[in-house]
């Protein structure tokens, strides 16, 4: 019977395009997944997750009701060259972000993931902030991250199904850093730039993925994901198969 996952995607710094398209390749062509991609908050609800067993976030927590402002122009399109779009112009608006996230959303989460099934939580999940719950399940709050740069993810824990064939890798991507608020033995791999440069005082290293039992469910986080060439390099490809069966509880 082939498994089914609701994959809420697609944010301002993240297109919904490209994700769909990586984890396309990796998830639904690579094993027998079927997804239902979207980028409709509204569709993440307790009743919506019911007919699912994989629930796959790869968002941030913010929505931006006042737009980005003349310093997020278009590729191509430079305000101070070309003008205004608007003619009459639109009001100038100081762009705000925003969680989006509501309390019955973060429950719906728990609920769904303690009561047995499952959640792949990638890259960007860590900036959903605004549910306690949420965060309980994902296991971290971000800490921020460095432009994008070369690093090298380690495997700490090779003895996990998920990490079964698994070497290191490095890919040029976003270096996530967290803060990790779950039991250390769960970790499964490190980020490390291996040029040493440091973010904010937090070092040139972090956790990149981990996972463990939750209730009756289970968690899987895994770190990369800001380039489709990450998502697509083969040992990170495999990482992600490995978590989606064991999450499935195929390994």
């Amino acid at each position: 019977m082939t498994a089914t996952a609701f994959a809420l995607i697609g944010d301002r710094f993240h297109n919904s395009d490209y994700i769909r398209t990586g984890l396309s390749k990796v998830l639904v062509e690579g094993l027998d997944l079927a997804v239902d991609f979207t980028d409709d908050l509204h569709a993440l609800s307790a009743d919506n997750l019911a007919r699912y067993d994989l629930l796959i976030v790869f968002r941030d927590g913010m929505v931006w009701p006042d737009g980005y402002g003349a310093s997020s122009p278009y590729p191509g399109y430079d305000p101070a060259v070309q003008g205004t779009l608007s003619q009459p112009p639109v009001p100038e608006l100081a762009p705000q972000a925003v969680q989006w996230i509501t309390p019955a959303q973060g429950k719906a989460v728990r609920t769904f993931v303690d009561e047995g099934k499952a959640a792949l939580f990638y890259h960007n999940s860590t900036y959903i902030t605004a549910s306690a719950d949420f965060s309980h399940v994902q296991g971290s709050t971000t800490e921020g991250h460095p432009p994008v740069r070369p690093f090298k993810v380690t495997i700490t824990n090779k003895d996990h199904p998920i990490t079964q064939d698994v070497g290191d890798f490095v890919v040029t991507d976003e270096q996530h850093y967290m803060a990790y608020a779950k039991d250390p033995a769960h970790i499964l791999a490190r980020s490390i730039n291996e040029e040493g440069h440091d973010f904010n005082g937090l070092g040139n290293e972090c956790e990149a993925a981990w996972a463990y039992d939750y209730g009756r469910g289970r968690v899987c986080y895994l770190a990369p994901g800001h380039t489709i060439s990450a998502l697509w390099n083969p040992e990170y490809a495999k990482l992600q198969q490995n978590a989606t069966k064991w999450l499935l509880r195929q390994i």
